[in-house]
């Protein structure tokens, strides 16, 4: 008997030494708890906000696609209501130009709360990686900047240098001149970017640097805010804790297109903050100057009377001298 409970007690004690099995169990796919829950915790979404986000992106691309042919249509009307009346019906190029630009310009400004409804999709999203966009945003803002600096430094100048030339030249001449200031303008600017991007053309980065080592899975609860590293001494893998000289700058070479956006963009704001500034200051002086200067609203019968018959003088007057040069100008002609 006490040789069996010995035997008894020395397999009860191996027993003890085995190291027990971890076995994880998984639901079965095809069981609809299993994928409702997959979709809420990895995902965050379900298929009702699958839905919704579709409904969204679809909306989204409708809203846009009003909203350029609203900006279209408005460019029209600011070219057709403030145009000089001498140019109703000529000058075609210039003209859509114009349209052009302005339309831009709009694009431009509204790019923002585009880019902000279009980040709206993804709200639900652990990253952004993980939503696909429905709006490809950086390639848009790329294109609209790009365009604008086009217009500025090439088109509009073109335009302007066709509209304004010598119309006694015929149009190849015409052309000819205005390309000429152009490429003259294209070259300079070319020369201007090339040199900027070759010196300054990089973008600073300032990162932390932070390491830690390794250590099997710990099977107490040893680390906490107050020790978050491994190791006694080691405060490399917290950036509240780590010195100051883990911190280091990165340098990198932009792309040539986000250079120019960038490029654009600064003297774009330069050049807002000075004419904008400028403008603000006078609205108020211009204001006040047209209501000093604005007509009499009534005046009296006999201040008309007056003004009425000083113009018919001077009307009479000057149809005699336009009288007398058109019979001094038969008369030369039956001379001849």
């Amino acid at each position: 008997g006490f040789a069996g409970r010995q035997k008894e007690t020395r397999s009860s004690k191996k027993k003890k030494k085995k190291i027990p099995k971890i076995i994880f169990k998984f639901e079965s796919p095809k069981n609809p708890r299993f994928f409702n829950r997959f979709s809420q915790s990895s995902r965050g979404l379900r298929p009702r906000t699958l839905h919704a986000m579709g409904d969204f992106n679809l909306a989204l691309v409708i809203v846009a696609i009003v909203v350029c042919v609203v900006v279209f249509i408005s460019s029209i009307y600011l070219l057709v209501n403030y145009q000089h009346p001498d140019d109703a019906n000529q000058a075609y190029f210039p003209k859509f130009v114009v349209v052009f630009g302005l339309s831009i310009a709009m694009i431009s400004i509204l790019m923002l709360p585009a880019d902000v409804a279009n980040r709206h999709a993804c709200r639900h999203s652990i990253y952004n990686g993980a939503c696909n966009l429905t709006l490809p945003m950086k390639d848009l803002w790329l294109a609209v900047y790009i365009v604008d600096a086009v217009l500025v430094f090439f088109i509009i100048p073109f335009a302007m240098f066709f509209y304004e030339g010598d119309q006694d030249k015929t149009l190849g001449k015409r052309i000819k001149s205005a390309l000429i200031w152009v490429v003259t303008t294209a070259v300079v600017c070319a020369l201007v970017l090339g040199i900027l991007y070759g010196v300054i053309g990089k973008v600073d980065f300032s990162v932390r640097h932070l390491s830690s080592a390794t250590t099997s899975f710990p099977t107490s609860w040893q680390f906490s805010n107050t020790q978050p590293c491994i190791g006694n001494t080691a405060r490399q893998c917290s950036a509240y804790t780590a010195n100051a000289t883990s911190e280091k700058t990165w340098t990198m070479r932009t792309t040539f297109p986000e250079y120019v956006v960038a490029l654009a963009t600064i003297v774009g704001s330069v050049l807002f903050t000075i004419f904008g500034g400028v403008g603000i200051a006078c609205l108020p002086l211009g204001l006040i100057t047209a209501f000093i200067r604005r007509p009499k609203a009534v005046i009296t019968r006999s201040q008309y009377i007056k003004e009425a018959t000083e113009l018919g003088k001077k009307a009479r007057e000057l149809k005699k001298a336009a009288d007398a040069l058109h019979q001094e100008e038969r008369s030369g002609a039956k001379g001849r």
